[in-house]
């Protein structure tokens, strides 16, 4: 288990959300403070408080959109860049995981817990490391 992977779950442990978690565990290596990482990830725990799209991977992609958006100076120039990358980071969810969304995660229609949410966010940790730092 890495140091920030192990930082996600202790952060996960103290009642960040899963999307908390992951984003404030790499927060420093994508310019952002700990506190706006948090507040902007705060609506996207339990997949975005709908059980959609899982949490962790959700903050997978804030930090995708961290890494490879050059900002408002640049409107439009990377966002397919990003979203490409959004794409291949939930390929490798998916192919690990069998499903993006959170309810199917937790088992909520068919009573089959597929995956918990610290193992969650040690995939999202996973992808990050793999495919976002550099």
């Amino acid at each position: 288990m890495s140091e920030r992977m192990e930082r996600a779950q202790n952060l996960h442990n103290q009642g960040y959300n899963c999307a908390q978690a992951v984003v404030c565990a790499y927060c420093d290596q994508f310019g952002v403070d700990q506190d706006t990482a948090f507040k902007m990830a705060e609506g996207f725990g339990l997949g975005m408080g709908l059980m959609e799209v899982c949490g962790a991977l959700t903050g997978a992609f804030m930090l995708a959109g961290l890494r490879g958006s050059k900002g408002c100076d640049h409107p439009g120039e990377t966002k397919a860049q990003t979203y490409k990358m959004n794409k291949a980071l939930a390929a490798a969810f998916r192919d690990q995981n069998g499903t993006l969304l959170c309810r199917e995660l937790k088992g909520v229609a068919d009573g089959k817990v597929r995956r918990s949410c610290p193992d969650c966010i040690n995939d999202a940790c996973r992808l990050v490391e793999e495919f976002l730092v550099k």
